[in-house]
């Protein structure tokens, strides 16, 4: 599984989720954390004067009370998501379709290749 937070001048954060972790609230946090990092990093203006907004669905993991007290402490802003909307999802339309469509017909033997694909691709993007 890959999370990825990108703006439109790019992808900000990205990680693969290790094999059989589980995406809750706990590792979310820490995902949030490396992702605060980056934006601090590569969006110094935006980070200077908080206009960073992140945009996540309402996943179990996104919607736990660990992650929304971690987003009020760090005062990190957030886009509200409407219920039961898939169809709002940017990655679904902006970055996941040019990830498949460099992938597409390529056969790989390992989770490692198909990350390091991965990852080349997203980082020309």
């Amino acid at each position: 599984m890959l999370i990825c937070f990108f703006d439109q001048k790019g992808i900000v954060h990205k990680e693969f989720v290790p094999p059989s972790q589980t995406v809750n609230a706990a590792f979310y946090v820490e995902v949030l954390k490396r992702r605060r990092e980056n934006v601090r990093r590569k969006r110094p203006d935006q980070w200077q004067n908080n206009t960073w907004l992140l945009h996540h669905d309402n996943a179990p993991a996104h919607a736990a009370l660990l992650t929304r007290r971690f987003l009020t402490d760090n005062n990190m802003a957030v886009v509200p998501h409407p219920p039961y909307s898939p169809d709002l999802a940017p990655s679904d339309f902006l970055l996941f379709p040019k990830l498949k469509t460099k992938l597409k017909e390529q056969r790989f033997q390992m989770l490692e290749e198909i990350q390091t694909e991965s990852q080349a691709i997203l980082n020309t993007l």
